[in-house]
């Protein structure tokens, strides 16, 4: 029997890439408003129920309203929104969190889809927070560049249009420090301290790459790239979608540039340890429209029907 599929929000940038995603499958149902009711609370109300899963891909505020329309306790909602993410009802949609979190997932009817800025940070912090390396009070900064993509059609509209010089160049935002990614990174990293955090937005569609500096003089006494490195690895042993790359990569220092879309058009995150005796630089990419929003989506709802994780992705 098919699984009955509804996307809350099928036309912006997170639906449409969930509604490719299904697409590729003969084990889904999807069902749709017709255009003209798209907006409908009642028809939209009814299709919520009516889904076994059902994706909101709206914003803050929407998704809270369509959240509440629900009343079929059997279905599971995921939604891609902020809304939900640091929630104390809702489970975090990061499967490779923790050892638990895919027992959590397939117990959940409400699940919170990570942000992409919040993904990388968070799988390159929280195994060192967990390992004792990083201690939960450290101060941490980070930096992360994104394709335009994240900004939903708006910003793809305003920079595909051409035309505006000042979209040449990167663009730092987020200046009042209060990017709404911050909550979950440090709750979801068990985090006393919220990081600064830098996000850039650059002239390509999609990929991003977050970066975490760290003075070795912040972690536990005596930690090492190798040690933080072997941590990394050992958590994330035997994950598919997320790969730790060889420490000081080779290929990459050899270039000495970073190429942040060598991981789009995949659900795989990798992650990489860069350092010497006193600095390390920690590093993950991602496709932002991938495990960073839709493919982390997807990847959710085949954990919590106890499917193989990988199926549509």
């Amino acid at each position: 029997m098919s699984t009955r599929v509804f996307v809350d929000g099928q036309e912006g940038t997170t639906g449409l890439r969930i509604h490719e995603y299904l697409a590729q499958r003969s084990d889904v149902e999807v069902l749709r408003a017709a255009p003209e009711l798209r907006k409908d609370t009642a028809e939209r109300a009814r299709l919520l129920n009516a889904a076994d899963i059902a994706f909101l891909c709206l914003p803050d505020v929407a998704a809270r309203e369509a959240a509440a329309l629900v009343t079929n306790p059997a279905t599971c909602l995921i939604d891609a929104s902020t809304a939900h993410r640091t929630a104390g009802d809702w489970v975090y949609g990061l499967p490779e969190l923790a050892p638990d979190q895919r027992a959590r997932l397939r117990a959940a009817k409400r699940i919170s889809n990570p942000g992409c800025h919040a993904t990388g940070f968070i799988l390159l912090v929280r195994p060192l927070v967990d390992a004792g390396l990083i201690p939960q009070s450290a101060a941490l900064s980070a930096s992360s560049i994104t394709g335009y993509s994240g900004g939903g059609k708006k910003m793809i509209e305003q920079y595909e249009a051409g035309g505006d010089k000042r979209l040449l160049s990167p663009r730092p935002y987020a200046l009042g420090l209060t990017h709404k990614h911050l909550p979950e990174m440090t709750a979801h990293s068990r985090l006393e301290t919220r990081p600064i955090f830098v996000p850039i937005v650059g002239n390509f569609l999609k990929g991003l790459s977050v970066t975490v500096p760290l003075p070795l003089a912040e972690a536990r006494r005596g930690t090492t790239a190798e040690q933080l490195h072997a941590a990394l690895a050992e958590r994330y042993a035997g994950e598919r979608f997320v790969r730790v790359m060889p420490l000081r990569d080779p290929a990459i220092l050899a270039e000495n540039y970073f190429d942040v879309q060598a991981c789009n058009d995949s659900n795989r995150a990798e992650l990489f340890v860069f350092g010497n005796d006193t600095q390390v630089l920690l590093m993950a990419r991602l496709d932002n429209l991938g495990k960073g929003a839709s493919g982390a989506a997807v990847q959710c709802m085949n954990v919590h029907l106890g499917i193989d994780e990988s199926t549509g992705l």
